[in-house]
């Protein structure tokens, strides 16, 4: 087995391992058998409800109020305020997630697991969530190969529902 080889299963084991050892934070957002390309609750909420906006203008999750709403790619976003919901609306795909609020790498590995608003990261000015801090730390160790990895499984699984993946 290659080197390259043995770290990917070694990664891939410790996504899982990850993923699954805080019970207490359940991947709430994702609905198993929707093949959405945006992670959404049943109610067709993205980013938990959190407002996307604030990520980039105060450098820090906001939680969105139901008051100020857009849907973009067929979700709908909550906004902390009314100058966040216009910015949205004047450019929403320089504000959502990328790989639709999914896990950043968890899509590296072929998988969609949640993201958790709360674990984030702006990289050359989008916005990445990871599943738990845990992951985050796997992924900012090679961002940049890490994102190409995701951006290469993306089309792939950006159709498939979780379950059929996870």
């Amino acid at each position: 087995m290659t080197t390259r080889t043995s770290g990917t299963l070694l990664a891939a084991l410790g996504l899982v391992v990850a993923a699954t050892a805080i019970p207490s934070a359940p991947a709430f957002a994702i609905v198993d058998n929707s093949p959405a390309a945006v992670n959404t609750d049943q109610q067709g909420i993205a980013l938990h409800g959190y407002d996307p906006v604030a990520y980039f203008t105060a450098g820090a999750p906001a939680k969105g109020n139901a008051k100020f709403t857009a849907t973009f790619e067929g979700a709908r976003y909550h906004f902390a305020n009314a100058q966040n919901l216009k910015k949205f609306k004047a450019n929403p795909a320089a504000y959502a997630p990328q790989y639709g609020g999914f896990c950043a790498m968890g899509v590296a590995l072929h998988k969609k697991l949640d993201g958790d608003p709360n674990v984030w990261k702006i990289v050359d000015g989008k916005l990445y969530l990871n599943v738990n801090k845990d992951v985050s730390v796997a992924w900012q160790r090679d961002i940049p190969g890490n994102l190409a990895k995701a951006d290469a499984e993306w089309p792939e699984i950006k159709n498939a529902t979780p379950a059929s993946l996870n």
